[in-house]
């Protein structure tokens, strides 16, 4: 389970490194799927995870339009990332500008996966929720 919250900047070009308690967290310990998420952030998981939703979203029928919205907004930007042996990955440049991360990011964990935030806008984001 991922839990916690950590900032981290990148180290090159959209590099960022996963925080160690989440990489116990993968099976394979090398492989993680990055998405768009909701609210601006992006959602990332595990191998076996990434089933899991993948299974629940493809529940729902194509010929009804949620079934197909669904699809298209998870699977279309959908990519699995290799870490490093630092535990490194490269966040692909369209869904950095999707989530329009600058250079401080947090790192949060929500359970079955863990989104990659812009610091200000998570900032923003969880002074809304504790309202």
């Amino acid at each position: 389970m991922f839990l916690g919250e950590y900032q981290t900047t990148f180290s090159g070009k959209g590099r960022i490194v996963l925080p160690r308690k989440f990489r116990e967290e993968l099976v394979d310990g090398k492989e993680i799927v990055l998405t768009r998420g909701l609210d601006g952030c992006i959602w990332g998981f595990e191998s076996s995870a990434w089933l899991k939703q993948s299974e629940a979203q493809l529940a729902i029928p194509v010929t009804e339009k949620e079934g197909r919205d669904l699809r298209r907004y998870l699977f279309s930007a959908a990519e699995q990332v290799k870490l490093d042996e630092q535990g490194r990955f490269v966040i692909p440049a369209q869904l950095i500008l999707y989530a329009g991360i600058k250079d401080k990011v947090m790192i949060i964990g929500a359970g079955d996966h863990f989104e990659v935030w812009d610091k200000k806008l998570w900032q923003i984001v969880i002074k809304e929720i504790v309202k």
